[in-house]
């Protein structure tokens, strides 16, 4: 126990504000939130309105499509939950199932009530905290992580190019995205890795200076960049084949969360193409990822129209929408909820002591 309480002061004096609220809860954030939400059921509801079929009601999802919408989702946890586990046992580092499962239901919630799903690292970090998981290792499981799911979009990417090479647009515009992201970690994490070379310790460069950054934000970013080259190291010594086994079940899930749409619209209307149905969707869920309003404002849906409304039929697009938009993101939202506030009140039972550490500076988002 006293070692939990060791890391979660760390975790604390890190992230956590002297009153002990994490930042990305304070009122006004939780107002952009509602805001956001409001927003995304607000289109919501318009677009089901101007989408209403003319013949009469839209078709209903028969109870067959939603059990296998329901299946589907319970099996995309596990094989996530299962992925994250493999990998850490990869690495040497120990962990439950039950945590690892927490840990990914805990990243969707606090992606899904923050701008670009900035919360869904700190969610997960938090969790593995509570769980007793050093903090070095702790961010080298999400470094991991983060890696083999760039390499399993990447990977669907390019086989989605090969099996609908027919849908030429469709493949761009998936291709361009998964580049897009893949573009972005890697360019990230080679400036990083360089820059961890020479500049891990020490004052700040003068160009550092001349940016803005004081010594205090380059201290951090130095503690970022010792994480991020003791991360590299470990994936570098990682025991293969769990390491491999990880990366078959990141395309699992991957591929689950795309069968959602499928799923849901052949049994209404089997003569549907099931190309769009495969490609827009990792379209939309991984582009709109970096949608800077929480859970996408809107955007999402007003995509989903823009780009599947002439390929659903009209009486089958309504109920198409909404089910997996409920599939796809509410029915995540409550189970991160339930999963991080078991957490959290946890965490308060047994960090009573905690509570009179002494205070340390509020570490907002994006600082």
């Amino acid at each position: 126990m006293p070692a939990l309480a060791s890391q979660t002061r760390q975790f604390r004096a890190t992230l956590l504000p002297a009153h002990g609220r994490i930042p990305l809860v304070t009122p006004r954030r939780w107002l952009l939130v509602a805001l956001s939400f409001a927003a995304v059921i607000g289109v919501s509801i318009y677009l089901v309105v101007t989408s209403w079929p003319e013949g009469g009601p839209p078709i209903q999802l028969p109870v067959t499509a939603h059990l296998l919408a329901l299946g589907a989702v319970a099996a995309e946890v596990f094989t996530r939950a299962l992925k994250i586990k493999l990998a850490a046992r990869s690495l040497g580092i120990p962990i439950r199932l039950s945590t690892s499962s927490r840990m990914s239901l805990a990243g969707d919630f606090g992606g899904s009530i923050t701008p670009a799903r900035s919360g869904a690292e700190p969610a997960r970090f938090f969790v593995l905290a509570q769980a007793g998981i050093k903090p070095v290792n702790a961010l080298i499981i999400l470094f991991c992580e983060l890696f083999l799911s760039m390499l399993s979009l990447a990977i669907i990417a390019v086989a989605g190019t090969f099996v609908f090479r027919e849908q030429g647009a469709i493949v761009g515009g998936l291709v361009g995205v998964v580049g897009a992201y893949a573009s972005f970690l890697l360019g990230t994490a080679t400036a990083g890795m360089l820059l961890s070379r020479h500049n891990a310790s020490g004052p700040p460069p003068k160009w550092v200076k001349s940016v803005g950054f004081h010594a205090g934000h380059w201290r951090t970013v130095q503690r970022s960049l010792r994480q991020l080259r003791a991360g590299v190291a470990a994936m570098r010594n990682a025991r293969p084949f769990p390491l491999f086994l990880s990366l078959l079940m990141a395309v699992a899930n991957v591929m689950l969360r795309l069968s959602l749409l499928p799923i849901l619209v052949l049994y209404m209307a089997p003569e549907v193409s099931l190309a769009p149905l495969v490609l827009w969707p990792m379209v939309l869920l991984y582009g709109g990822a970096v949608a800077p309003a929480p859970g996408g404002g809107g955007l999402i849906e007003v995509a989903f129209k823009a780009t599947l409304g002439g390929v659903i039929p009209a009486a089958a697009f309504v109920t198409s929408l909404v089910w997996w938009r409920f599939y796809t993101f509410y029915v995540y939202v409550m189970l991160g909820a339930l999963a991080t506030g078991r957490t959290v009140m946890r965490a308060l039972r047994r960090e009573a002591p905690v509570a009179s550490a002494p205070p340390v500076p509020e570490v907002h988002a994006g600082a």
